[in-house]
C-alpha cells in the first residue's frame, strides 16, 4: 500500500496513458486500458451506449451523489481525401490550430485495425522548390500526410486499405525530465485521467468510506463537446469536471499550481462550489489559483447546457501550450490529487 497521493507514480501512468493513441470517436483502446487498470478492485463499472465508462463508489449518504469526470478523448484528424499523388489531405477532430501539429509523426488507423506511419507537413515544406514555403497558410488545403509505404497515387495508396474516413493519431512524443516535467500531446485530459485512476485506487486500498455514493465518468466524447452530458444520475448534486488549466498572457494558472476555474466560455461556474474548493486548498495547505479561461468549455458546462440540475464546478492541473506539446509539473499535479482527495472527503456546499 503506498502513501497518498504519489505524483510520480501518477506521472508515470499519464505517460502510459498518453502513448495510447485515443481521438475522439476511436477511444476503444484507452477504456479497455482504463478497465484492465482497475479490474482489480471491487468496482461497479458499466459502459453506457457513447462508449464512456462509468464508475461508482457507494457511499454513506445514497441519496446524494457526486459525479467527477476526466475525459480520454484526445486531438486528432481523420483522411479527408487522398489526393492524386499519394499524399492524404485531412479533416481536423477537435479545436487545434493546423500549425501545432505541423512536422508532427503520426498513424493512420484503417478499419482493420492496421496501422500506418506517416508525417504531417505542408505541401509546400522544400524551401529548395517552394518560394513561400514559410508564408503560405497552415490550413485543411496545404497541410497534408506524407505515408511510410511506397505510394505515388491514389490507387497505390488505396491498395493498402487507406480510405476516407480512417483516423489519425498524432505521435504523444510523451517525456519525464528529471525536473520533474512532462512534456507531451494530450496531457488535455489523461492528465486528470491519471489522477482519478490514481484516486479511485487509492480509496479502495485505504479502504476510505466516503461521504455520499460517488461516480466517476471517464468520458471520450469532449474534445467534440458532449462528453459528460448523459448518464448523469439523478441524484447527483455536485458534478466536477476535472480538466486542464489554461496558461498563457493574463492567466494566473501555472504549471506548479491547482487552477480552479471561476468561469470559462459558457459562464461562471457554481460560486458556492468555486468557494468550497477555495477554502479546502486553503485548509490543507494545497497552493492554488483561480483564474477564467475565456476560450473553453468543459463536461461540466455541456451538462449544465443539456438541462442538468447540478451544482458544477472546474479544475486542473496548470498545462502549458494547450491544445499542442503540452507540459506540465509534478508539482500541479500533486496540489491537484492532493484537492481532489480532500474534495471526495469533504461535506456537499449545498448541505
Amino acid at each position: 500500500m503506498s502513501t497518498y497521493p504519489d505524483a510520480k507514480k501518477t506521472i508515470q501512468l499519464i505517460k502510459e496513458l498518453v502513448e495510447i493513441p485515443s481521438p475522439s470517436g476511436n477511444t476503444e483502446k484507452i477504456m479497455t486500458f482504463v478497465e484492465e487498470y482497475l479490474s482489480d478492485l471491487d468496482l461497479e463499472m458499466t459502459r453506457n451506449r457513447k462508449g464512456a465508462l462509468i464508475i461508482t463508489i457507494p457511499g454513506e449518504n445514497t441519496e446524494n451523489h457526486r459525479m467527477l469526470t476526466a475525459h480520454v478523448d484526445a486531438l486528432g484528424a481523420m483522411v479527408k481525401e487522398i489526393k492524386s499523388d499519394g499524399r492524404l489531405r485531412l479533416s481536423m477532430i477537435g479545436g487545434f490550430r493546423w500549425n501545432a501539429v505541423e512536422g508532427e509523426y503520426c498513424q493512420i488507423e484503417i478499419s482493420s485495425g492496421k496501422l500506418y506511419s506517416g508525417t504531417i507537413l505542408m505541401h509546400q515544406t522544400s524551401v529548395h522548390v517552394y518560394k513561400n514555403a514559410g508564408e503560405a497558410k497552415r490550413d485543411e488545403t496545404n497541410i497534408e500526410v506524407r505515408i511510410d509505404e511506397k505510394v505515388r497515387n491514389a490507387k497505390e495508396v488505396r491498395e493498402l486499405g487507406i480510405e476516407v474516413g480512417d483516423f489519425v493519431s498524432f505521435d504523444p512524443r510523451a517525456e519525464i525530465t528529471d525536473s520533474g516535467f512532462i512534456k507531451s500531446r494530450h496531457l488535455d485530459d489523461k492528465a486528470s485521467v491519471g489522477m482519478l485512476l490514481q484516486l479511485i485506487r487509492q480509496i479502495k486500498d485505504l479502504g476510505i468510506v466516503l461521504p455520499y455514493t460517488t461516480h466517476f465518468l471517464i468520458s471520450n466524447n469532449e474534445e467534440i463537446g458532449y462528453g459528460g452530458n448523459s448518464n448523469i444520475p439523478p441524484e447527483t448534486i455536485e458534478y466536477l469536471a476535472v480538466d486542464m488549466g489554461a496558461i498563457g498572457d493574463g492567466q494566473s494558472t501555472d504549471e506548479y499550481t491547482v487552477s480552479i476555474c471561476a468561469k470559462d466560455s459558457s459562464g461562471p461556474y457554481h460560486y458556492g462550489l468555486r468557494k468550497h474548493l477555495v477554502q479546502l486548498a486553503e485548509e490543507n495547505g494545497i497552493d492554488y489559483k483561480v483564474d477564467i479561461y475565456p476560450y473553453y468549455g468543459s463536461d461540466a458546462s455541456a451538462a449544465i447546457r443539456a438541462g442538468f440540475d447540478i451544482v458544477h464546478g472546474l479544475i486542473g492541473a496548470g498545462i502549458d501550450a494547450s491544445h499542442a506539446y503540452e507540459r506540465t509539473h509534478e508539482s500541479s499535479i500533486l496540489h491537484t490529487e492532493n484537492l481532489l482527495w480532500h474534495y471526495v472527503q469533504s461535506k456537499m456546499v449545498l448541505e
